[in-house]
């Protein structure tokens, strides 16, 4: 099979070009079963592609390749590694709009305001790893002045690494890049709504890469995923998606003695203050909600507190932004708002709406459905926001991962502090306030891994990123990721009396 790695101008011939295939040591390969299944574009309903089925077979060919690169990779000078994967970072940022086009077709999100800006920090994600090959070093500790005792860092093997649909390209660099600098090898399980663009990123790295360092499959998680987790010859997990896979993959690994990165569910809070900017608090919710993905994120800030002398005029504003928003075709440039990425989470978000609605909450639906008849059997959900609404509602505990907040008014810090910790997630939270003294308490009481105020801003290179409770495990994005979660410290004693 041959498809040119120079960018492309069309989705859906690449997303045709690119099916029913597995990239494993430096090619394309068919799945061994011979079997695929279909990618559908969420926006119409229509088939765009297929992708091959991975099973056990598969999974033990992409290993094998895997260990076979890794045994030359690990002697490559890390800053010399680090060079190929900073290549491969302005390689892919060549290709941020097509990449962009791409994962629009397949997920449904936006390509203005989601997709192409997915397809750029991908690109900065490896060129930042690929400059930290040079910070892969030991120690000198002083043990005994009689012997010479250092430490090194050396890769852990052959990773394997699990990502979800809703940002695959960035949660894919994410987990790559600092693995590959660090000497390891890679094997990535793809989600199974969105396994082309990944695709398309592993081929265009391989063109850079030796053979087998980069291998990509698609599949389901009990034939794909788990055979992958539970392979001899992986010496580390990285998984990204639900609480409840994360505890069967953490499970798995825990059986065979590797380590797991594990970045799970959330119901982040924002709370915001009676001294806080509201234009610049609204501004806020409306990044920190993801409206532009409907909701699809696990960082969603879908629980708002918001002080009583402020409370009516925040919901009003946060209404009008959400409802000025156009939801549309996702390759539309003037598309604002896409999809929800399967019939599946579509009805389990149209469950909560139903939910919060039995409960007595007042809701508060935004936005338009698109006209374009041709959109008709797309996966588009009116935004909703809840008022009045109970803690112990289901949309107001429960990670819903569709465009839903709930919004509650509050009058005492004390108790909104505890409001806001009162969850089995911690990933993160923010602070509105103009109040330093309140901004510092809040910061170090909230429990989160990802603590910001007086902004909502997005996973970004080199801010350590990670959840406290049932929201994981480790950190992504840092260089620390790279450290302490892709090598191992080795302890060495020269003694020559």
């Amino acid at each position: 099979m041959t498809v040119s790695t120079e960018p492309q101008t069309d989705p859906f011939a690449l997303a045709k070009a690119l099916s029913g295939q597995h990239l494993i040591d430096g090619q394309f390969v068919a799945a061994a079963s011979g079997r695929a299944f279909d990618v559908v574009n969420p926006a119409t309903g229509a088939v765009i592609g297929q992708a091959a089925d991975g099973d056990a077979a598969d999974v033990d060919r992409a290993v094998a390749a895997a260990a076979r690169a890794q045994a030359e990779w690990k002697k490559m000078p890390a800053r010399q590694r680090g060079k190929l994967v900073a290549q491969c970072g302005a390689r892919l940022a060549e290709h941020v709009d097509e990449l962009g086009k791409l994962i629009a077709l397949e997920t449904g999100k936006a390509l203005r305001t989601e997709s192409r800006v997915e397809a750029s920090v991908l690109a900065d994600m490896f060129v930042f790893f690929g400059g930290l090959g040079s910070e892969l070093k030991g120690e000198t500790v002083p043990f005994n002045p009689n012997m010479m005792t250092v430490t090194a860092r050396e890769p852990v093997g052959v990773v394997g690494a699990i990502i979800p649909w809703n940002v695959p390209l960035l949660l894919m660099a994410m987990k790559i890049a600092p693995a590959l600098v660090a000497g390891n090898t890679v094997v990535v399980k793809s989600a199974e709504e969105a396994p082309l663009t990944v695709l398309r990123v592993m081929q265009i790295m391989n063109e850079i890469l030796p053979p087998g360092c980069a291998n990509i499959l698609s599949g389901f998680g009990p034939e794909c995923g788990g055979p992958l987790v539970a392979h001899p010859k992986i010496a580390k997990v990285s998984f990204t998606g639900s609480v409840e896979t994360g505890r069967i993959v953490a499970r798995a690994a825990a059986d065979r003695l590797i380590p797991a990165t594990l970045e799970l569910g959330g119901k982040s809070p924002m709370i915001i203050m009676g001294d806080a900017d509201l234009d610049r608090a609204v501004e806020g919710a409306i990044t920190g909600m993801r409206f532009t993905r409907q909701g699809q994120s696990c960082t969603a800030s879908s629980r708002i507190y918001v002080h009583e002398s402020v409370h009516d005029a925040f919901v009003e504003k946060v209404r009008a932004r959400v409802d000025a928003m156009k939801m549309g075709d996702p390759l539309d440039e003037a598309t604002d708002i896409g999809t929800i990425i399967s019939p599946q989470q579509l009805e389990k978000v149209q469950g909560f709406v139903e939910a919060g609605k039995k409960a007595g909450a007042t809701c508060i639906t935004c936005s338009k459905m698109p006209e374009d008849a041709a959109l008709s059997k797309g996966l588009f959900l009116q935004p909703v926001i809840f008022t009045d609404v109970s803690p112990d509602a289901a949309p107001a505990k429960e990670e819903v991962f569709g465009p839903v907040v709930c919004i509650f008014k509050f009058s005492d810090y004390e108790d909104v502090l505890a409001k806001a910790n009162d969850s089995e997630y911690g990933l993160a939270a923010t602070i509105w306030t103009s109040d330093l003294k309140t901004a510092l308490d809040a910061t170090h009481r909230l429990e989160a891994g990802f603590v910001q105020v007086n902004q909502n801003l997005v996973v970004q290179p080199n801010l350590s990123y990670g959840g406290v409770k049932s929201s994981g495990l480790g950190k992504e994005a840092s260089l620390e990721s790279m450290l302490e979660h892709f090598t191992h410290k080795k302890t060495i004693i020269f003694n020559m009396g």
